[in-house]
């Protein structure tokens, strides 16, 4: 027989028998969704976390008190918390010394803000900054209107700011906001230009900011009590580890980290932290996969007992065809392809189930929607294994039945 000829007869089979192929797919349909449902959601957040990191200039890391990820209990905060804060004077040391670097500027944050504009006034969530004038190249920030701050509104302190196009929004819909000012807790500064549109991150803004020079931002918030977040960028990629390693050694020199004791401090960069959400999402992944091949070795299971009770049935059949020539290879691909079509229907189902389910729940994250290609074709492969499997053993059977004895059954 032709292979052609082959999975006719099996389609044949499998559509005269509705209710059995949708039990037998069903468990099929649950293993495969289970898997590529939640590597639907991991990928949708991997992705959204990516696109947040890319905050992050290329070949750039970042200096801080406390880590980019918390792991290690109630307790690792505790350890955290009782490291000295990475001053103002740290970070001035560590440029000068830091030579191998491109850019080295610092940072500080103060979240939840009010901006005020005449009558208007924003919602309490602007993200407000102090930085030097190198840590607009290390945050890859760029200007759509105005200017950047400069190294002398560091120097002089001034009172001037960037702001975000969420603030743009909200206070100035009809006027440029370029020669304005703003108030923040109290404080007035002249905007001296607009930041460009900042990817979101898990769909939450971050255009939602004010950046004013870090001398100004201390003189309001003070100096102590907020450590200072230095960002670095090498000169190439091939120079990123070396300036890492650079940085490491003379920060530990600045803040006296005597030998053999850990880091004071924390480095992050995007890969380091794609690394560690990659590092958190493994685990779920392998969970995830040994529950589905539990899921399908069930499936597979019934689809071979509801194979073998087929094959009972067609045992006239399967005798007619024997006593006419058929050979045993035609009977045997028959019942496999017919396994193997079911389990193949059955994933195709789950797949298509799982994505669309995965993308719903991971757009209530607020996450972009993504298909995780990698895991549809690992899935669909798992299903075919699972029908060569299970389905052999049936067609084993049928293809080894004596002609004779199957034209007597009843």
């Amino acid at each position: 027989m032709k292979l052609s000829e082959i999975v006719m007869i099996s389609l044949q089979s499998i559509k005269g028998n509705k209710l059995r192929t949708m039990l037998t797919i069903l468990g099929v349909v649950v293993g495969i969704f289970s898997i590529i449902v939640i590597m639907t959601v991991i990928t949708m957040l991997q992705d959204s976390i990516q696109n947040g990191f890319s905050q992050l200039g290329q070949n750039t890391f970042q200096i801080q008190k406390f880590p980019a990820i918390m792991s290690g209990g109630p307790g690792a905060w505790l350890k955290y918390r009782n490291r000295k804060d990475i001053t103002l004077d740290d970070y001035y040391r560590l440029k000068s010394m830091l030579t191998e670097a491109q850019y080295v500027g610092a940072e500080q944050w103060q979240g939840g803000k009010v901006i005020k504009f005449g009558a208007k006034e924003t919602n309490p969530n602007i993200e407000v900054a102090g930085i030097t004038s190198e840590a607009f190249k290390t945050n890859n920030w760029s200007i759509a209107s105005g200017r950047e701050i400069r190294s002398l509104d560091v120097q002089y302190s001034n009172d001037v700011c960037d702001i975000g196009q969420d603030v743009v929004t909200k206070l100035f819909p009809n006027i440029d906001p370029v020669g304005q000012y703003v108030r923040v807790d109290g404080l007035p500064l002249k905007i001296i230009g607009v930041l460009d549109k900042q990817p979101s991150m898990f769909g939450s803004s971050r255009d939602n900011n004010v950046i004013m020079p870090l001398t100004t931002f201390e003189s309001k918030y003070g100096k102590y009590g907020k450590s200072v977040n230095i960002t670095v960028m090498s000169y190439t990629k091939g120079d990123y580890n070396a300036t890492i390693d650079a940085a490491i050694g003379y920060m530990r020199t600045i803040r006296k980290v005597e030998p053999g004791k850990d880091n004071d401090f924390d480095i992050y960069s995007n890969d380091s932290l794609i690394g560690q959400i990659n590092n958190i999402t493994g685990g779920v992944k392998i969970g995830a996969m040994a529950v589905s091949i539990i899921a399908l070795i069930a499936a597979g299971v019934g689809i071979m007992n509801i194979m073998l009770v087929s094959v009972t049935e067609r045992t006239r059949e399967i005798g007619i065809r024997k006593a006419i020539g058929a050979r045993r290879s035609s009977i045997l691909a028959q019942f496999l392809v017919e396994a193997i079509t079911l389990c193949m229907i059955g994933g195709l189902i789950g797949i298509v189930l799982g994505v669309g389910v995965g993308n719903l729940a991971g757009s209530q994250l607020n996450a972009q929607m993504a298909i995780p290609v990698d895991w549809v074709f690992i899935g669909f492969s798992l299903c075919i294994l699972v029908g060569i499997i299970f389905g052999t053993y049936p067609a084993y059977k049928a293809a080894n039945m004596d002609p004779i004895e199957a034209l007597r059954y009843e």
